[in-house]
């Protein structure tokens, strides 16, 4: 079987509720095993909440916002992944998710990361998002690129980036040149770079759409991969939270209300748009290009032997390209802010290259 059934989750969080979050995603985890998905995408910071605030408000109105991120930020081997890791492998699936990362080392740092998680419930891979965009380095420390990496699945080559990395042409190529077939790419609901005006309307501002499948679709041709674009929904809840306390409450809930919405769709190897569907609860199914204003999960059947026939014409990081002339190296060290040493064991490793040069 070479088709792999992808389910992307066009789903809201309970704003800056990570349990609450968590138990909405295994419920979506769940739905979409009902309906024989094998891999289960999740947006970015999925859990718990995408910090949109600090596009709209001064830094100086946000510290309870902030207090709230990191409090409801999770660990990445905490409870609540322990118990997404267990959905998985109780419905055999495959699961991408996007988390706000809470470190070990420090009570306030934060990771935008993504976790995939294999069907028998491991962490395949960790990934923190390599730059915070913009205003999202009020809130999150850069990553590292310990997570650029492709996982081998059974169901297809699966890699991962965040939102603005899809604009890094190094670290695309780096998930290139490890046998890509499926590249996950999550997005926020929104991202606004500018109040939408009554004049101007919504044009002035970012168009998540657009720019979001280009991005995405300049991949997949390059890279001869299918697509799975996940964005997150921005719901009634957030919009209340995000505006309440604001300096200007009307203008942050007219940014709100009317900035593009983000979509979540499939691309296939060509970049061009992939047949997607919704199913209802009978199971009906309904063809969908794409989800952006409501709520549900979008599934779409890949093909993957779709992924080799572009690769005759252009393999970029094989018969395309010329190694010789060019060479990437990537770092995947974890970065730690610091590395301690205990006393007795350098004193054993000491001792022990005293007997060696002996």
């Amino acid at each position: 079987m070479t088709v792999t059934r992808v389910a992307a989750c066009h789903a809201a969080p309970v704003f800056l509720s990570a349990r609450k979050t968590t138990d909405k995603a295994i419920k979506l985890i769940h739905e979409a095993a009902r309906n024989k998905a094998q891999l289960v995408v999740f947006p970015e910071t999925f859990i718990p909440a995408f910090p949109v605030w600090s596009a709209l408000r001064a830094p100086t109105e946000n510290h309870d916002l902030f207090q709230g991120m990191a409090t409801e930020s999770i660990y990445a081997d905490g409870e609540e992944i322990n118990a997404i890791r267990a959905a998985a492998q109780a419905t055999k699936t495959l699961v991408s998710v996007g988390i706000s990362e809470k470190s070990r080392f420090s009570t306030a740092t934060l990771y935008n990361s993504n976790l995939l998680i294999d069907r028998t419930g491991a962490v395949l891979t960790h990934h923190r998002k390599l730059m915070p965009t913009f205003f999202e380095k009020l809130t999150w420390s850069p990553g590292d690129g310990h997570g650029l990496r492709v996982s081998q699945t059974a169901h297809g080559n699966i890699g991962n980036l965040i939102c603005g990395e899809n604009t890094n042409p190094l670290a695309r190529y780096s998930l290139m040149a490890q046998a890509e077939q499926i590249h996950i790419s999550t997005w926020p609901a929104i991202w606004p770079t500018r109040v939408p005006s009554e004049s101007a309307g919504t044009a002035a501002n970012y168009d998540n759409v657009a720019a979001n499948r280009t991005r995405a679709a300049a991949h997949c041709f390059e890279a001869k991969c299918f697509g799975v674009l996940c964005a997150g929904f921005l719901d009634n809840e957030a919009i209340g939270t995000i505006t309440s306390g604001a300096a200007n409450e009307d203008s942050v809930r007219g940014a709100l209300e009317g900035s593009p919405r983000g979509a979540s769709m499939f691309l296939d190897p060509t970049g061009a748009l992939h047949p997607a569907y919704t199913l209802s609860n009978a199971g009906e199914q309904q063809d969908k290009e794409f989800l952006q204003h409501e709520e549900g999960i979008i599934y779409a059947d890949l093909d993957l032997e779709r992924c080799v026939e572009g690769k005759q014409y252009h393999d970029v990081v094989g018969g395309y390209q010329r190694l010789d002339v060019f060479q990437l190296q990537v770092n995947r060290t974890r970065s730690d802010p610091v590395i301690f040493r205990d006393e007795a064991v350098e004193k054993r490793e000491n001792e022990l290259a005293m007997k060696v040069d002996e």
